[in-house]
């Protein structure tokens, strides 16, 4: 079967409970989790115009923020798989276990990615669920977000022009033939009816 690729916001380690979130998800079999930067993130941010960073250099160090929050959700969720290859995430898949992304190996320089703020952890999960024939992807937001109804990439310019995701989100989701949900963290419904609690999990 072909995995589903599952983004965990980055804001959700402050306004969410992304311990719980991340505990339930590595119960659910093949899921490939990607991590947002976060703080981590907000960090570089914090530090691009005091050093006069160019855009490059502050999207290679925002990939490096979602390593150290990958490095996070293992403390969180032990049972979850770290990945750092294609053949490791494909591997996680065979196996039928959630895997977690530890992008920085796939991602730093790479050819196809355009370095700079307009490409952030969404868009790379976009990437990311192409490069695995991924049947779905699912963008886990902030508890509260005005997430649209539409299930589809062509959704991905209103929510690029909304601010929900990247404005480099559209091209990537051109590219992508799977299914696009954006689901807030709080929406337990939803929730449950993408990833349905098991026993283990409860």
């Amino acid at each position: 079967m072909a995995p589903q690729v599952v983004k965990l916001g980055g804001s959700l380690e402050r306004s969410g409970d992304i311990r719980s979130l991340a505990s339930r998800l590595s119960a659910a079999p093949g899921l490939v989790l990607v991590p947002g930067g976060g703080r981590f993130a907000d960090a570089v941010r914090e530090a691009e115009r005091p050093l006069a960073l160019s855009g490059p250099a502050c999207h290679r160090m925002a990939v490096l923020a979602m390593e150290q929050m990958a490095h996070a959700l293992q403390d969180c969720a032990p049972a979850l798989r770290p990945c750092r290859t294609l053949g490791e995430l494909n591997s996680a898949a065979h196996r039928r276990v959630t895997a977690l992304w530890f992008p920085a190996q796939m991602l730093l320089h790479h050819p196809e990615i355009p370095e700079s703020w307009e490409v952030t952890s969404d868009s790379l999960a976009c990437w990311l669920a192409r490069t695995l024939g991924a049947e779905q992807l699912v963008l886990v937001k902030a508890p509260g977000a005005p997430v649209p109804p539409s299930k589809r990439p062509e959704g991905a310019r209103e929510w690029a022009a909304r601010g929900l995701v990247d404005a480099a989100f559209p091209m990537f989701a051109d590219a992508f033939s799977g299914t696009i949900r954006l689901v807030a963290a709080d929406d337990a419904a939803a929730l449950d009816r993408l990833f349905p609690p098991t026993a283990s999990a409860a």
